[in-house]
C-alpha cells in the first residue's frame, strides 16, 4: 500500500507535511498540497500496488473513487472510511479522477481484473448516457458497492447523501431575511446531485420569498476553485451586479474570496457572501464565513459501515436496498449580513 514516505520522496517534501495534507490537518501552501496530491494520485494509479499488496493475501482492501482528492470534503470521508476500515482490518485504495469520465471508467475495469472486498464511490455524473456503461462496469465487479454524495440514475446501490436541497435553502434564506434580493450563485454542474439540488434550494428560497430568479445571477461552475475565481470576476464585472453571492461547494467557494481579496472587496461590507461546505482557510485567516455545515466524516462512516455489511451477506435482495440522508447546518457567522451604504 502506498506509504507517507514514498509521497514524500515522489513529491519531494517531508513525511510530516504530506501527514499534514492527507489528514487535512494544520496548514499547508495550497502549492505544496498540490504536489502531495498529485504524488500520491500517480502512485495511486498503478497497477502494481494493487497487484503487490494482493499478492502477498495479508490486507483486505476496498476501493475508493473520488472526483477531486484535493478537496478537503473529500480527505474529511476519507478519514471516516479509515476510521471503519480499521476496525475490520481492512486498508483503502483511494482513486482520484479529477472528475474526468475516462478516468472512473479506467478504475473500475483495473477494479475488474483485481480483488477488493467492496467499492465506494463518488461518481462524476448520474446523466443518462452514461447509465449503461456506468452500471455494466459497477455490476460486473462482483463485489458490494456503495455511491457516495453523488448518485446513479437506474441504479439498485446503497448509497449516502446530504439533504442538498434544504442546506442551499437555508443559506439562501439566510441571505434573504438579511434583506437581500439580488442573489447570485456560484452552483455546481446539474449533470450531478449535489449541483442539482443545491440550485433547487437557491430558486426555492428565492420562489419561497417572492423573489424573481434572475437568470443573469446564476453562473454554472464546476466545483473546482478556478470556476469560482473566473465566475466571480465575472460577476463583478455586472452592470448591476448582485449584493451577495452563494458558492455552492467549498472549493468555489475559495475562488470566490480570492477574487473578493483581489479586487479589494470586503466581506459581507462590499459583497455579502456564504458557501456551502466549511473551508478550514477561512478560519485560519480569521475570515468569518457563514456556510452550510454538512457531516463529513460521518458520510464516510455511514458508507463503510453500510459496505461492509453488505459484504457480509451473501444474497443481496433488490427490496433491501438503503439510502441514508443525512441533515446540514447552516452556521451564521456575520458574512451574510446587508450593509447599506
Amino acid at each position: 500500500m502506498i506509504k507517507n514516505k514514498d509521497i514524500a520522496a515522489k513529491s519531494g517534501v517531508s513525511i510530516a507535511t504530506v501527514s499534514r495534507v492527507i489528514n487535512n490537518t494544520g496548514y499547508v501552501k495550497e502549492e505544496t498540497r498540490r504536489k502531495v496530491f498529485a504524488a500520491f494520485d500517480e502512485l495511486a494509479s498503478k497497477d502494481k500496488i494493487i497487484s503487490h499488496s494482493i499478492a502477498k493475501q495479508k490486507t483486505k482492501i476496498i476501493g475508493v473513487i473520488i472526483p477531486d482528492i484535493s478537496n478537503p470534503f473529500f480527505g474529511e470521508v476519507i478519514k471516516g472510511i479509515s476510521t471503519v476500515a480499521e476496525k475490520h482490518s481492512t486498508s483503502l485504495l483511494v482513486c482520484n479522477t479529477d472528475e474526468k469520465l475516462e478516468t472512473e471508467l479506467k478504475y473500475l475495469d483495473l477494479f475488474k481484473t483485481n480483488k477488493i472486498i467492496g467499492l465506494i464511490i463518488t461518481p462524476k455524473t448520474d446523466q443518462m448516457k452514461y447509465n449503461s456503461e456506468y452500471l455494466y462496469q459497477l455490476e460486473d465487479l462482483g463485489v458490494p458497492v456503495v455511491l457516495l454524495d453523488r448518485g446513479i440514475n437506474l441504479s439498485h446501490f446503497n448509497s449516502v447523501f446530504v439533504n442538498n436541497t434544504s442546506g442551499a435553502f437555508d443559506a439562501v434564506s439566510a441571505l434573504i431575511n438579511e434583506g437581500h434580493k439580488d442573489i447570485a450563485i456560484i452552483s455546481g454542474p446539474m449533470s450531478s446531485k449535489p449541483g442539482r439540488e443545491r440550485f433547487y434550494g437557491y430558486e426555492n428560497a428565492l420562489i419561497s420569498n417572492n423573489i424573481e430568479v434572475n437568470r443573469e445571477y446564476v453562473f454554472a461552475g464546476d466545483f473546482k476553485l478556478e470556476s469560482g475565481y473566473k465566475l466571480t470576476k465575472k460577476i463583478l464585472r455586472m452592470e448591476k451586479r448582485p449584493t451577495a453571492i452563494f458558492a455552492a461547494n467549498n472549493m468555489m467557494a475559495q475562488g470566490c474570496v480570492k477574487a473578493l481579496i483581489e479586487e479589494g472587496l470586503k466581506i459581507p461590507e462590499d459583497m455579502a457572501f456564504v458557501s456551502f461546505d466549511d473551508v478550514a482557510m477561512f478560519d485560519i485567516m480569521n475570515m468569518n464565513i457563514s456556510t452550510v455545515s454538512r457531516p463529513t466524516d460521518i458520510m464516510g462512516e455511514v458508507a463503510a459501515e453500510m459496505l461492509f455489511e453488505l459484504a457480509d451477506q451473501k444474497n443481496v435482495k433488490q427490496n433491501s436496498i438503503k439510502e441514508v440522508l443525512l441533515e446540514t447546518k447552516f452556521v451564521s457567522r456575520g458574512s451574510e449580513r446587508l450593509i447599506k451604504k
